[in-house]
């Protein structure tokens, strides 16, 4: 059982709705995702160079399914980040005919300057709430993400 972090809501505040709370989460991303400028990267190649940050080399054709793209629209994506040298594709030594696609020192930089600018963002709005709402806020998005994480499939 978790432990009670914040008082409870006063009554005279609304609750909000799923609804609500969708539109919140909405204008929050696009917020933070538009205050990422670092390598002029779409939201598409800056997901691609995150997940390659994280997750390590990947075939095409996993990465294009992760990301909920077509595998042509993926290989159109991945060939722009390797010309701009965030990503190299190599052979993969478990499938002589397979082919990984990595993220790049210089994609790892662009990748951490990116988030660094996002969290960046995400801090000056967070600043700007109450205590009570910060520490809403604060226990509320890693219990989403952890909830997020347990449905994920284990690979």
């Amino acid at each position: 059982m978790h432990k009670r972090v914040m008082d409870p809501v006063p009554p005279e505040v609304p609750e909000a709705t799923p609804e609500d709370l969708i539109v919140a989460v909405e204008r929050m991303v696009r917020y933070v995702r538009q205050s990422a400028v670092t390598g002029g990267l779409s939201m598409a190649a800056s997901a691609v160079l995150g997940r390659l940050g994280r997750e390590g080399p990947c075939r095409l054709t996993d990465l294009a399914r992760a990301e909920g793209a077509t595998q042509p629209n993926m290989t159109q994506l991945v060939t722009r980040l390797e010309r701009a040298d965030l990503v190299r594709r190599t052979a993969d030594r478990s499938d002589g005919r397979g082919v990984l696609v990595e993220v790049t020192d210089t994609g790892l930089e662009v990748s951490r300057q990116r988030r660094a600018e996002r969290a960046h963002a995400l801090g000056l709005l967070i600043a700007e709430l109450s205590e009570p709402e910060q520490r809403a806020v604060r226990v509320a998005l890693p219990a989403l993400a952890r909830a997020i994480e347990d449905r994920q499939p284990n690979s």
